[in-house]
């Protein structure tokens, strides 16, 4: 069937969506890519987005939660148009929506013990309502209730996609988060190991817009921290954060390395006295250092490495990394796969096996107590 995947990081800078081909039964898919399209949030949008993750009232989460679904809705069509494929041909939507916050670790709550939560926006039933597809979507809220951190899940995509019979590989997939995947060789389901391993392009892009004045957002190139030099002993502080210190598994977002983290990035570079450049060479290489170093965590070494999300458009981060990991380290182009298409990709694979009724969160990377089947359903108009 064809199915649309939508998808919004955590940089929370526009909509992705995904036409994908899939057929098959249980774990043994066959995926294909047939169109990949990002629809930018228009830059006032995206500050209110960003301004409502971080101070926003209830009034603000109501209103952009059905704003959002306007938006992934005209996305999927827009998609659709350029693709020329009419809305009939597709059988659902997978909408992962827009992650507002994500709240990974438990909470006491008094009378009910420990709860964890997540919260993403994007009403699924204006997407239905505008699109006339079938749409699933809220697909951590189901892992977080089997005791999961109901992150990240891309990883049941790179285990279908990417497993090699003699070579151990890691993908890892740099937004505005970075997450990583152990696919040792010869492994099932069962041997895949994933985490979030720390910030990716978030403090990056956070410096850019400052020291830029939001002229610009992101470091086009890599130019700005190649004309840099990383401060070594800021690194080895921020490298103390408990975070990265955490065994797997572990999820995080901006509540960890959002503006607070960025903030105090900026104070400690400026009581150094570092200029814009080595602001943002040190931004880089703190990225850089989190990936590398999250490779501790894994069973045994991998042989390796591909690199999905916009990360992977930076040279200077790919040279860092390239010099930290010491093995080969690679786009997941190399692969066959645009990078940029993956995650909505994902979300379309569990739209599938959403209707298909088949698990596809790994409890072994998210900690979830059991496998259990992702997602929500929202029907179609039944005259569609």
């Amino acid at each position: 069937m064809k199915i649309i995947g939508l998808m919004s990081g955590t940089s929370a800078d526009g909509v992705d969506a995904a036409l994908v081909d899939i057929g098959g039964t249980g774990h043994k898919l066959k995926v294909k890519l047939l169109a990949f399209r990002t629809f930018p949030y228009p830059a006032p949008f995206r500050a209110r987005l960003l301004e409502a993750m971080a101070r926003g009232t209830v009034a603000d989460v109501c209103h952009l939660n059905a704003v959002l679904g306007e938006w992934f809705a005209r996305a999927a069509l827009r998609a659709l148009k350029a693709a020329k494929v009419p809305p009939h041909r597709v059988a659902l939507i997978g909408s992962h929506g827009q992650t507002l916050h994500h709240l990974p670790r438990p909470r006491r709550e008094p009378g009910l013990g420990t709860v964890r939560s997540t919260l993403q926006l994007g009403a699924p039933a204006i997407i239905a309502e505008r699109t006339g597809i079938t749409t699933v979507a809220d697909f951590r809220s189901r892992d977080m209730a089997a005791g999961g951190e109901g992150a990240p899940l891309a990883p049941y995509l790179h285990a279908l996609l990417f497993r090699h019979l003699s070579l151990s590989r890691a993908v890892v997939n740099i937004g505005g988060i970075s997450n990583l995947t152990y696919l040792p060789a010869h492994g099932g389901l069962g041997e895949v190991r994933a985490f979030d391993t720390g910030p990716g392009n978030m403090v990056i892009d956070g410096v850019v817009r400052y020291i830029t004045a939001g002229r610009q957002t992101f470091d086009l190139g890599g130019r700005l921290a190649r004309g840099g030099t990383p401060h070594e002993e800021l690194l080895q502080t921020l490298l103390e954060y408990p975070f990265l210190r955490r065994r797997p598994p572990k999820s995080t977002g901006r509540e960890e390395f959002g503006e607070r983290f960025l903030d105090l990035f900026l104070r400690q570079g400026k009581l150094l006295g570092l200029s814009d450049a080595d602001l943002v060479a040190t931004a880089t290489a703190y990225t850089a250092r989190t990936i590398a170093d999250a490779l501790k965590f894994l069973p045994r070494r991998v042989e390796e490495v591909f690199i999905s999300g916009g990360g992977a458009k930076n040279p200077t981060l790919m040279r860092m990394l390239q010099d930290m990991i010491g093995v080969p380290v690679r786009p997941i182009e190399a692969l066959g796969w645009d990078g940029r298409a993956l995650e909505a990709v994902a979300f379309a694979v569990f739209a599938y096996q959403h209707v298909k009724g088949v698990p596809c969160n790994l409890p072994n990377v998210t900690g979830a107590k059991r496998a259990v089947v992702l997602g929500t359903y929202t029907p179609a108009h039944p005259k569609r």
